[in-house]
């Protein structure tokens, strides 16, 4: 069986590692990414399974990163994990509606993250 790809796309390098660690433990390959603009970029080269996006992020942020990627053919169906430290109702509500499957709020743990991911993908 194909290892499942997850792409990790947040502007802060101490959480994009500790997904990465959390992800690689679960078999996962990681891409991360550190905006939106990078993580389109690296979509146009490569297939993933499932995205975990920041919404503050400079260049693109999370918000017009999903637009795009729910614009997207290839990508219209491919589950996102929202993790951010927006907790608004109307945030939330804009993710979703956005495409998002889910919306966590930092802080985070790692057993939550590894929970969500796998809902979408095993």
């Amino acid at each position: 069986m194909a290892t499942k790809a997850v792409m990790v796309v947040d502007d802060s390098e101490p959480i994009r590692k500790f997904l990465v660690f959390a992800l690689r433990a679960q078999g996962f390959s990681v891409i991360p990414a550190r905006d939106g603009m990078d993580a389109l970029e690296k979509l146009s080269q490569t297939r993933v399974d499932l995205v975990i996006t920041d919404l503050n992020m400079p260049n693109i942020d999370g918000f017009e990163f999903l637009r795009a990627l729910r614009e997207d053919r290839e990508y219209f169906e491919v589950p996102v994990i929202i993790l951010s430290s927006l907790s608004s109702d109307q945030d939330i509500q804009l993710g979703l509606r956005l495409g998002a499957n889910s919306y966590l709020v930092k802080p985070f743990d790692q057993k939550r993250i590894q929970y969500e991911v796998a809902k979408y993908i095993n």
